[in-house]
């Protein structure tokens, strides 16, 4: 579909499974080299990159950790492998009435979803400046970070928090040719939607299946969506289609967020 991601570099940080896993096949099937890290990649079998085909390497990596996030980057710079391509996925969330929830899962979600996006992008943004690469930044934010939604005030804070970097960093880096745009999903089908379910039915004294028809119900095209919805905005983004886009959030809802 897009001739000029062969051969591109494109780091996927989250890629184990769901959106994540999802963006990596869309770019291998492009015939870019893709660097999947994520903290559920063995760590003993995937201390530092691991060939597993010409295409494709996998690293376990934190995105908590700052160091771990620096070490990946000074290991690409020194192997002369700088993605030309950044897309931060991992992400976590948690549920609870605020006035009930646990400062330990404010920190986590925002441990995760904000700082490790923090870090991805300054270290590898860096890479792409020192190097002259003309790149791309993209990461899967959320509809919770433009709107206000029941039992998810840690979460919802940590995705808002990300928009406002993107924004800056975009007007910060233009100059270098450097894009920088997220994407906001509505409802996708993935293990931590399910497991959403699962507990905004303990909180809310009713089922999953009741909740998913809940959710069924809000979403204006009249279905959730699928990771594979995801990631076709993610390969636009990579693409030369977006050339022009930069500092934007882009909603895949179905038509629950439309601003």
């Amino acid at each position: 579909m897009f001739k000029e991601l062969k051969n591109k570099r494109v780091l996927v940080v989250g890629s184990y499974r769901g959106i994540g896993k999802s963006i990596v096949d869309n770019y291998l099937n492009e015939g870019s080299i893709v660097y999947a890290a994520d903290i559920r990649f063995d760590a003993k079998k995937y201390p530092k990159l691991t060939k597993i085909n010409d295409h494709y390497y996998r690293i376990h990596v934190d995105v908590r950790n700052e160091k771990e996030i620096i070490d990946l980057a000074k290991y690409m710079d020194a192997h002369h492998i700088v993605p030309e391509i950044v897309i931060h996925v991992a992400g976590i969330s948690t549920l609870d009435y605020m006035l009930e929830s646990k400062t330990s899962d404010f920190y986590r979600n925002f441990d995760t979803n904000t700082c490790g996006f923090y870090f991805v992008a300054k270290y590898f943004g860096r890479l792409l400046v020192k190097h002259h690469i003309p790149g791309k930044i993209i990461v899967v934010d959320s509809q919770s970070g433009k709107n206000g939604y029941r039992f998810e005030a840690s979460y919802c804070g940590s995705k808002h928090a990300i928009l406002g970097i993107l924004r800056v960093l975009a007007l910060e880096i233009a100059k270098y040719h450097i894009n920088v745009n997220a994407i906001c999903p509505g409802i996708i089908e993935t293990a931590m939607k399910h497991r959403e379910r699962r507990d905004a039915a303990r909180i809310r004294h009713t089922t999953p299946e009741a909740i998913k028809k809940e959710d069924i119900s809000q979403v204006p095209l009249g279905r959730t969506g699928q990771p594979q919805d995801v990631a076709n905005i993610a390969l636009f983004l990579g693409s030369h289609l977006s050339d022009y886009m930069t500092g934007q959030a882009i909603n895949i809802t179905g038509g629950m967020t439309m601003h």
